[in-house]
């Protein structure tokens, strides 16, 4: 019975030391993950681009004619700092009229027009709508905004 005992406890105090074969194993199929990965991904294209040169323009660029209209916080729209419609009226019909003459004067002298939307911060945004609405019907489609008052 005492070989038993010396037999287990010489087995259980056997080391092996470190094993570097499983260590091996592991890192090689790492490898082998990250290079099937790396075939899967796509390639960047080239995005070819050309940068602005001093080639001279092809005839005399006008200028666009530019318009503003400032909406107050009481309603009130201006084109070009003259009042129209009362703050309570909801279609702008002053406002449309007056956009779509420069709209047909704009396009008979062959120049864009350019307009500016200064809204108050207390502007309501109903009445914002309302001047878009304007636009839409003389069919102006440059159109910048801006918040506050133009200096």
């Amino acid at each position: 019975m005492s070989s038993k005992r010396k037999h287990k406890k010489a087995s259980a105090e056997v080391n092996l030391g470190f094993q570097i074969a499983p260590m091996i194993d592991v890192v090689f199929v790492i490898l082998l993950y990250f290079m099937v990965a790396a075939g899967s991904q796509q390639k960047e294209n080239a995005h070819n681009t050309k940068l602005p040169g001093t080639v001279p323009p092809e005839g005399a660029s006008d200028m666009p004619d530019e318009v503003t209209i400032m909406i107050e916080d009481d309603g009130q729209v201006y084109l070009n700092d003259d009042p129209l419609d009362s703050p309570e009226a909801k279609d702008l019909r002053e406002l449309a009229g007056s956009l779509v003459q420069l709209k047909q004067a704009s396009e008979n002298a062959n120049s864009k027009i350019l307009v500016t939307v200064y809204a108050n911060e207390l502007a309501k945004y109903e009445r914002v709508v309302d001047v878009l609405d304007a636009l839409t019907r003389a069919k102006i489609v440059d159109v910048t905004f801006q918040a506050g008052a133009p200096e």
